[in-house]
């Protein structure tokens, strides 16, 4: 199968993209699609790019941690993330056009992404003490809480996923139809909006700044997914 024949069945075996951020969906599954057939005329397997996806992924991070905040290093660490998000895509959409989809494949992108955003919030937080001037110590739990946000929200998202695959499915007219502003409400838990933040590095203040806005938003929206979930799954 040549790159183009291997696009063209991509694109019939995608998820359906209902409800999915904006990012992901309209960037980040489009490349992970372009990079799914380069790993297939390669020879690469799902889990082969799974880790590939991991050392791009913390090689940016570990630069967050080792390195001065500057707008140089900050547009690089934002092309690390968005390529090692990109490449996340990759490997499932790769697994469904081999028809190679397995639990172990699941499980290690799952552990992949859990540990990036216990990692990336980590780095973040040995930034903000080594580089930033912050006028109070009490400012560096913003990104303990951000960690705590983050992964309890792919939590309980990864673990919903998997109780309603248990249960019978919704029928076609009873499926919610999330609404294009809904959409857009969600766009502040989007890992890909994350990732972009970084390209303001080099000001040091607008980056605190813009990351706790974004913190307040994971307070209001966690809640709010949680309560969902919870009452779908009853």
């Amino acid at each position: 199968m040549n790159f183009s024949s291997a696009l063209r069945e991509l694109s019939q075996v995608q998820k359906p993209a209902r409800g999915a951020p904006v990012y992901a969906r309209f960037v980040n599954r489009p490349a992970g699609r372009v990079l799914a057939a380069t790993a297939h005329r390669m020879g690469l397997s799902p889990n082969q790019v799974t880790t590939v996806s991991a050392l791009v992924t913390f090689t940016g991070i570990a630069a967050i941690l080792v390195c001065a905040p500057s707008y140089t290093l900050g547009g690089w660490v934002t092309l690390a993330l968005l390529l090692g998000f990109a490449l996340d895509s990759a490997d499932g959409q790769l697994a469904r056009l081999h028809r190679s989809a397995s639990p172990s494949g699941e499980w290690m992108d799952h552990v992949v992404d859990c540990a990036k955003l216990l990692a990336v919030h980590g780095a973040v937080l040995i930034s903000f003490y080594r580089f930033f001037d912050l006028p109070r110590p009490a400012m560096l739990l913003a990104p303990i809480g951000f960690q705590f946000a983050a992964v309890l929200l792919f939590f309980g998202g990864t673990l919903t996923d998997q109780l309603r695959r248990r249960g019978p499915e919704a029928p076609a007219g009873r499926r919610a139809r999330p609404s294009a502003v809904r959409v857009m409400a969600l766009l502040p838990v989007d890992y890909g909006l994350l990732c972009l933040l970084f390209l303001f590095l080099g000001n040091r203040t607008l980056f605190f700044t813009l990351y706790v806005a974004l913190l307040a938003a994971h307070a209001v929206l966690v809640p709010a997914f949680l309560a969902k979930w919870f009452r779908e799954l009853r």
